[in-house]
């Protein structure tokens, strides 16, 4: 399953995480907008962006790509 990364539209940190994601995994992570849920709102608002792993875990920002590899590593062990 694809990592997971809460974000929102026009935030620049977002772009970043998932450009840092990109060059970490060789793919974007699959994006969820949070705007337009009030549960994730709540939970993520001043967190994203946050990468998930399939298991559940997350990376809060900031992060850089060799931890981004590192994070996605952890699950497989």
């Amino acid at each position: 399953m694809k990592p997971i990364l809460y974000m929102t539209e026009y935030c620049h940190l977002c772009e970043q995480a998932q450009q840092y994601i990109i060059q970490a995994l060789g793919e974007p992570a699959q994006e969820i907008d949070i705007i337009d849920d009030a549960t994730l709102l709540e939970r993520y608002q001043i967190r994203i962006p946050v990468l998930q792993r399939s298991d559940g875990a997350e990376l809060n920002w900031p992060f850089e790509p060799t931890a981004v590899r590192d994070f996605i590593r952890q699950e497989t062990l």
